[in-house]
């Protein structure tokens, strides 16, 4: 297993650069925690799955996830945890990661 951390900026951004500099183009992202200042994720809308509605929070949210890095490209769903015991989940776009920090545990496809 591979842990990648990212104390202090862009997640998608950094782990699909700290995965190239590791020569990791396909892995399954098990587990995601962190916390983040603000996200953007996605959900498809009731009558068509082809679209996507994309919303910004700018927000902190506790963050839990998983995912894949296929072809060298990240792509993960999160459940993020906001104020009022509320919980937005979805396709994760960007997370801001500054006041905390985030880590992927990685099992590389071999």
């Amino acid at each position: 297993m591979i842990v990648i951390e990212v104390p202090d900026s862009e997640l998608v951004t950094e782990l699909n650069r700290q995965a190239a500099e590791l020569g990791i183009t396909d892995a399954a992202i098990v587990s995601l925690i962190g916390g983040v200042d603000s996200f953007t994720v996605s959900t498809m809308p009731e009558g068509d799955a082809l679209k996507d509605n994309i919303t910004k929070y700018d927000r902190p949210g506790e963050m839990t996830g998983g995912g894949e890095i296929r072809n060298g490209f990240v792509h993960l769903h999160v459940v993020m945890g906001v104020e009022g015991d509320r919980a937005v989940a979805g396709h994760l776009h960007e997370a801001v990661i500054g006041t905390h920090f985030a880590r992927a545990y990685l099992l590389p496809v071999i």
